[in-house]
């Protein structure tokens, strides 16, 4: 199995996707705070995965750099909460992008309470 096979990669990089669009409208004084930033941590939560994956021959780098998945992407949520309450993006833009970050941590989560259902340790 590949990394990109993930539910976890495949709707964190539909989401990271969601967001560079998003991000495209954000105001210019923005360029290097806000949409740089919502656009690095949201890019991070897959590469985050990736790395986890390959190495997942070692149970603690598995389980580490899956943490630091999982807090790229708490990190998206608030600059997406930034973006709310500056009112860079609406309500109906908001929900969507904040319930798919909800659900790649609850899979981030799985995964780093499951980790022999990825093969850790087993290569």
């Amino acid at each position: 199995m590949d990394f990109k096979n993930l539910i976890a990669y495949q709707k964190a990089f539909e989401n990271a996707m969601a967001i560079f669009e998003l991000s495209k409208v954000f105001p210019k004084e923005e360029r290097y705070s806000l949409t740089d930033q919502i656009r690095r941590s949201s890019r991070s939560v897959n590469a985050n995965i990736a790395e986890a994956y390959r190495k997942r021959r070692y149970p603690k780098h598995f389980t580490s750099k899956l943490t630091d998945a999982d807090g790229e992407n708490s990190e998206t949520v608030v600059w997406l909460d930034y973006a709310l309450a500056c009112k860079y993006t609406s309500h109906e833009q908001y929900v969507p992008l904040q319930e798919v970050a909800l659900e790649v941590g609850k899979l981030i989560n799985y995964m780093i309470n499951n980790p022999s259902k990825f093969g850790v340790g087993d290569l």
